[in-house]
């Protein structure tokens, strides 16, 4: 293992770690051993991520058929559901990948640590005369056997990583809690976001809302399940399940919308089908790789979780405050407004989110060198994950424009909404950039371990951004809304840049050589 002063990047030896950002840029997209591994797991990781948007944008356009009215109500929903949901996963999400990187990752040293001392005994055995080991028994008896086997999970097939379990368990729970929770408060929770007795918007997004949440222990669970994928940098089956279910998503979807004239309602089925199903498939194939649960509650991560949980819990409350008043102010500007304002949004987090590919990559690796104290290969994986995102930024913010500016009808047919998104594109497209670099350096920060600093941080954001939005929107109306959430994604990118470009917090090494 290296040291922490010894063998740093170049990086290492400038006075103002700032610098460390363009670190080898020419190189961004070279075909080396890292530049092979980041993509080997951010590519099956981007498009899992986006799966399900564009599942989600494909329901928009089906349910945009309906009228204004049912996509505004279920754009609340929705987001009402999505909130909910990062607020219980996003913590255990992100903790689970690096608590089973690290894990994996040390399981795998002392396993090669072992390997070498079996290899040293080795010639012990080799230097007995053959009489000797002739006389010793062939086999060992059947209990000694049967004592040995199970001394060894599953014949050492099955992996034991307490992280893995302990995020199962949680899961479930935390599942179950958001389905109560949901159920029963569909009503107040859409009254908050504006949606009052009277509206036309209520009946249909009561109801969307209420059919939705049954769904939610599977969409908790197999996001758990793919925490746990990406701790093994393992995400091409994640891929494989996501796909799979929303296929079946799409297929369901004409079918209970139109043909069995369920309306809104059948596009809440047609998903909560699809969110078990994924997680069938994912649950099958991880109880092939690890125990699913430990032997004893003692080999739980409970205390390390929570702890860690709290603080990321901290920042996805921030998170969730933001996205969800700028969804909430929109509403109150009427249906048209919502409705546009959903359409923008779904392709705004979409895009946004085929950078989050680079941000599990990034946190896979980092955690390992982390737990290696790889300190140089940590810096590499760092600098070159984020340079990848600024140039896949650029490329998404051409892409997105042209596509809204000709592709806003597939969402709707009504004229008033398709002026609405035009509104909106300019920011939508040229934020892309920003967003994906805001997207990247969590994943950093995740695979640093540098959980608090992300929650403080995040809440001094929020404080800003959250006034951004309500002086913004009123006196600006709808184009003050993404006014405010340009502001907030350029300050969530901003703290990312000022902890590594400062060389504080984890990465102090990078200032390691120019004290010496």
């Amino acid at each position: 293992m290296a040291d922490q002063n010894a063998d740093v990047s170049p990086a290492g030896k400038w006075k103002f770690p700032v610098f460390v950002f363009f670190q080898d840029a020419r190189n961004v997209f070279k075909r080396d051993e890292l530049g092979l591994e980041i993509l080997r797991i951010a590519f099956p990781a981007a498009l899992a991520l986006a799966a399900d948007p564009i599942a989600s944008l494909i329901d928009t356009a089906f349910i945009g058929h309906l009228g204004p009215v049912e996509i505004a109500a279920v754009g609340v929903s929705i987001a009402i559901f999505n909130q909910a949901s990062k607020v219980a996963i996003f913590p255990l999400v992100s903790i689970t990948t690096s608590f089973v990187a690290q894990e994996d990752t040390i399981s795998r040293i002392t396993d090669e640590q072992q390997g070498h001392l079996d290899l040293e005994k080795a010639p012990d055995a080799k230097s007995k005369p053959h009489d000797a080991l002739s006389a010793e028994p062939k086999s060992k008896p059947d209990d000694a056997v049967l004592a040995e086997a199970k001394s060894k999970p599953e014949n050492s097939k099955r992996r034991h990583i307490p992280s893995a379990s302990t995020a199962l368990i949680l899961g479930v729970v935390l599942g179950l809690i958001q389905t109560t929770f949901l159920v029963f408060l569909a009503k107040p929770l859409l009254g908050l976001m504006g949606v009052k007795t009277g509206s036309p918007m209520l009946a249909p997004a009561e109801r969307y809302l209420t059919i939705r949440s049954l769904g939610a222990p599977a969409v908790l669970l197999s996001l758990a399940m793919q925490g746990i994928f990406r701790g093994f940098k393992d995400t091409k089956t994640p891929l494989y399940a996501i796909v799979v279910g929303d296929l079946t998503n799409i297929i369901l979807d004409p079918i209970f919308i139109f043909m069995c004239r369920w309306g809104v309602s059948g596009a809440a089925i047609a998903h909560v089908l699809s969110q078990y199903l994924i997680t069938l498939i994912l649950f099958f194939k991880l109880s092939t790789q690890i125990m699913l649960l430990t032997p004893t509650l003692k080999n739980l991560q409970l205390k390390k979780f929570l702890k860690n949980g709290s603080l990321l819990l901290t920042r996805v409350i921030a998170v969730t405050i933001c996205v969800t008043l700028a969804a909430s102010l929109a509403a109150r500007f009427g249906p048209t407004p919502m409705a546009a304002f959903q359409i923008c949004l779904q392709v705004w987090l979409t895009s946004s989110l085929l950078a989050d590919g680079l941000a599990v990559a990034g946190q896979a690796i980092l955690a390992c060198a982390f737990a290696e104290k790889d300190y140089q290969k940590a810096t590499a994986a760092a600098t070159r994950v984020l340079q990848m995102g600024f140039v896949l930024g650029l490329g998404l913010a051409v892409f997105v424009g042209m596509g809204l500016q000709f592709g806003s009808g597939i969402f709707s047919k009504d004229k008033s909404v398709i002026h609405m998104i035009a509104i909106g594109i300019p920011f939508v497209a040229a934020t892309q950039p920003i967003n994906s670099l805001a997207f990247v350096f969590d994943g950093v920060n995740f695979g640093a371990s540098d959980f608090a600093y992300s929650a403080y941080s995040m809440v001094l954001v929020s404080i800003v951004s959250i006034g951004s939005l309500f002086l913004l929107s009123k006196t600006n109306g709808y184009i003050g809304i993404w006014f405010a959430l340009t502001i907030y994604m350029g300050l969530r990118t901003f703290a990312g840049f000022w902890r590594m470009g400062t060389g504080t917090g984890p990465w102090r090494f990078l200032k390691g050589r120019s004290s010496s």
